[in-house]
C-alpha cells in the first residue's frame, strides 16, 4: 500500500484543473511524464482515476473517493510538518515534496521494533537500504530521529510523533481502498476492533457475526490487550474502534467516547462455592476471602478498593493481580477465590455450570461501557454498519 506520494499529488492537480497541460505546468513535469505517473498510479490502485476526453481529464467516482482519502491522510503529514518547521516555509516545502511512502513505513517499523535488524526483516529490505532510507528522512526533517540504546535504537519524540501521523496516513489510504471495494460491490472491506474484557465474550463476537452476514468477504480483526496498549493502537491507526469500559476523564484529547450502556460489577465464584448463593456476607466472610483482582489503574481495581473502604475494612492482602480473563476464569474454577467481574462477562461460564454470580448487591458505581474513536475519523460503509449493529445489540 505504499503508493507514490508524488504521483498522488499529480492526480490532485489534474482533478483540480481537469486539464493535463495545466496540471503539468503546476507540478513542473512534461505532459508525457505526468501521463505516465497517472497510469502507474491507476495500475497500483487497480481503478481508473480519470476519464479522458478531448475537453480534458475528469475525475471518476472511484478517483474522487480515493483522492479524498489521500487528502485526509496526508493532512496528518502536513500537520507534522507545520509543527516541525513552524515558520521555515522552504524547509517545510522540501519535506512535503521529498517525503516518500517507504520512508514513512520504515520509520513506523524502526520506532515499533526499536531495531534496524527486526525492521528490515519485516519490510523485506537489507539493513543498508533501511539505514539509507531513515537517513534520507532525517535529512528531510533536518534532525536525527533515533538514538542508540542498550537494546537497539530509540525514536526521539519527533520520530514517535511522525510515526503516529504516518500510521494515520496509511490507515486513511486503507479506508480508501476499502471504499473502492464497497463501490464495486465486492463485499470486501476491513475492520480492526480493539476489545476490552467485558465485550470479548459476547458483545463483540455477536456483532461481528451479524456483520459477516452482511459482508461475508470482509476482513475483520479482533485484538485484545490492556487499555493503554489498545489506546495507543487506536491513536496510531492500527485499530479502527476500541470497545469496552470508557475512561473518565478521557486519557487523550484525540478521542471521542460513545456510551452504549451502564454495567455493574458482581461477586463471582466457582460453581458450588459456599458463599455463591448468599445474599449477604458478614465482615468475617469478607475478611476471609482470597481475591483475584484487576491490575492497578483500571476502573474495576478502583471499585475494588472503594468497596472495602466503604465497609471500613482493611484492603485484602491475599490477592492475585490478573488482567487476563482466561487466567482469571481458570483461577476461579480451580479455587475458592473470588473476583469482581461484570455478570455479562462470565454468563457463558455460568450457563455451563462452571462459575456462579452472587446475588449480593455491592452498591458499586456503574461503569460506562461504549466505544472509542479517533477524533475526525470517518468510517467506511462496513465500519459504520458495525457501529450500527453494536448500538442496536446493546440498546
Amino acid at each position: 500500500m505504499q503508493f507514490n506520494i508524488r504521483h498522488l499529488f499529480c492526480a490532485l492537480e489534474i482533478r483540480k484543473h481537469a486539464n493535463l497541460s495545466e496540471a503539468a505546468r503546476h507540478v513542473h513535469l512534461t505532459q508525457s511524464a505526468l501521463t505516465q505517473s497517472i497510469r502507474k498510479l491507476e495500475k497500483s490502485i487497480g481503478v481508473a482515476l480519470f476519464t479522458r476526453a478531448t475537453t480534458g481529464m475528469f475525475v471518476t467516482p472511484e478517483g474522487e473517493i480515493f483522492l479524498n482519502r489521500f487528502e485526509r491522510g496526508f493532512a496528518y503529514i502536513e500537520n507534522f510538518a507545520n509543527t516541525l518547521f513552524n515558520a521555515d516555509r522552504s524547509a517545510r516545502l522540501m519535506f512535503l515534496r521529498g517525503i516518500s511512502a517507504r520512508q514513512l513505513a520504515a520509520l513506523i517499523q524502526v520506532v515499533e521494533h526499536q531495531s534496524y535488524t527486526a525492521a528490515s526483516r519485516v519490510m523485506g529490505l537489507t539493513q543498508p537500504t533501511l539505514h539509507r532510507t531513515i537517513k534520507e528522512l532525517e535529512t528531510l526533517c533536518c534532525q536525527n530521529l533515533f538514538t542508540r540504546s542498550p537494546t537497539g535504537v530509540e525514536g526521539t519524540w519527533r520520530a514517535r510523533q511522525l510515526s503516529r501521523h504516518a500510521g494515520l496516513y496509511f490507515a486513511e489510504l486503507q479506508q480508501g481502498l476499502d471504499e473502492l471495494q464497497e463501490l464495486a460491490g465486492s463485499g470486501h472491506g476491513s475492520l480492526r476492533i480493539g476489545s476490552l474484557p467485558l465485550t470479548r465474550t459476547r458483545i463483540i463476537p455477536n456483532a461481528v457475526l451479524k456483520l459477516t452476514e452482511l459482508a461475508p468477504q470482509a476482513y475483520i480483526s479482533i485484538v485484545d490487550g490492556p487499555y493503554e496498549e489498545q489506546l495507543h493502537a487506536l491513536l496510531h491507526g492500527q485499530i479502527d474502534i476500541l470497545v469496552g469500559a470508557l475512561r473518565f476523564p478521557p486519557l487523550s484529547d484525540e478521542i471521542t467516547q460513545h456510551h452504549l450502556f451502564n454495567d455493574n460489577l458482581s461477586l463471582v465464584f466457582r460453581h458450588g462455592h459456599p458463599m455463591a448463593t448468599q445474599s449477604s456476607l458478614s465482615e468475617a466472610d469478607w475478611s476471609s476471602l482470597q481475591w483475584i483482582v484487576p491490575k492497578t489503574g483500571t476502573p474495576a481495581r478502583a471499585i475494588f478498593g472503594e468497596l472495602f473502604s466503604n465497609m471500613q475494612l482493611p484492603a485484602p492482602t491475599d490477592i492475585i493481580e490478573c488482567s487476563s480473563l482466561v487466567a482469571t476464569r481458570a483461577l476461579l474454577i480451580n479455587s475458592d477465590r473470588a473476583a469482581l467481574l461484570p455478570a455479562r462477562q462470565v454468563e457463558v461460564d455460568v450457563q455451563a455450570g462452571l462459575l456462579a454470580v452472587s446475588p449480593l448487591d455491592l452498591g458499586d458505581p456503574v461503569r460506562k461501557i461504549g466505544y472509542t474513536l479517533r477524533k475526525g475519523w470517518t468510517p467506511t460503509r462496513l465500519q459504520a454498519s458495525f457501529l450500527t449493529i453494536l448500538e442496536q445489540s446493546t440498546r
